[in-house]
């Protein structure tokens, strides 16, 4: 079985002291490939360099929770590397990139800002996006009516059966990761066994969103036990509670999700030439 995280931070801290053999084991695990986003023009280099080395691909924007420290200048830098990568077939998307409305003390009208101005550039680079959903749907939803984009990905989604059928109508198809994974989620459970197979991929956001059987309780962690680490290791077990919940096989899982995400993201197909 072949599957694809379409969302992994494996340039993140936390993979520093064996980066390299993560990827070789989820490798080793069926995970072909690992989407790699960015989160701001500090990182930009670092998530093509690891695409390249490891084969995977890549995406550049700016993450709502980086806007705070982000400049103008910062989306000039985004607009002259995406030009100048426009012929790297594993540039695949703006992202990661969106609005967040749950964490406190973010500046919503500027993350409306750099969302706006990034999904511009996505317009302009012709390429789907990768959007950072955090009780933030609608507001999404009117920037894409607003300015539309080539579909991309709504990571990490949560919302409404009516937001979800709204982005699966602009081309969109839903991550879903970790979270789905606890017995009490229920209304995410409810949307990745109801909504169209065509319309879900699948995802770690490694190093974060631990499933459940690398959860630490705040109990436990008091008591010195650290946080679970998330990798794409994860991606086929995390697959199989999707699968289960659908009454998949986990071949037949493993094929949907991994053409939705290559339609997705313009990947090419395992028939065509592979990515250089």
């Amino acid at each position: 079985m072949r599957w694809i995280d379409t969302h992994c931070h494996l340039d993140a801290s936390e993979f520093d002291a064996d980066r390299d053999a993560q990827r070789a084991l989820a490798r080793a695990g069926g995970v072909e490939l690992c989407v790699l986003p960015a989160v701001s023009v500090s990182n930009l280099e670092t998530v093509r360099e690891l695409a390249h080395r490891h084969g995977d691909v890549y995406a550049l924007g700016i993450h709502p929770l980086y806007t705070l420290q982000a400049a103008e200048q910062d989306l000039r830098t985004l607009a002259a590397r995406l030009q100048a990568l426009r012929g790297d077939p594993r540039l695949v998307a703006v992202g990661e990139i969106g609005l967040d409305g749950f964490v406190p003390g973010l500046d919503m009208a500027r993350q409306q800002a750099f969302y706006r101005a990034q999904l511009k550039l996505a317009q302009h680079a012709e390429l789907p996006v990768i959007l950072h959903v955090r009780r933030s749907a609608d507001a999404l939803l009117k920037g894409l009516r607003d300015i539309p984009v080539r579909g991309g990905i709504a990571h990490a989604f949560n919302g409404s059966v009516q937001q979800a059928e709204a982005f699966i109508e602009r081309g969109f198809c839903l991550g879903f990761g970790g979270a789905l994974t606890y017995e009490r989620a229920l209304q995410l459970r409810r949307l990745a066994t109801h909504l169209p197979l065509s319309s879900l991929v699948l995802e770690t956001d490694a190093p974060d969103i631990p499933p459940h059987w690398l959860y630490a309780t705040a109990a436990m962690r008091a008591q010195g036990q650290p946080q679970g680490r998330n990798s794409p290791t994860q991606l086929p077990r995390i697959a199989s509670v999707l699968a289960e919940l659908r009454g998949l096989s986990l071949e037949a899982l493993a094929q949907a999700t991994s053409e939705n995400a290559r339609r997705a993201l313009g990947l090419p197909t395992p028939a065509q030439a592979p990515l250089p």
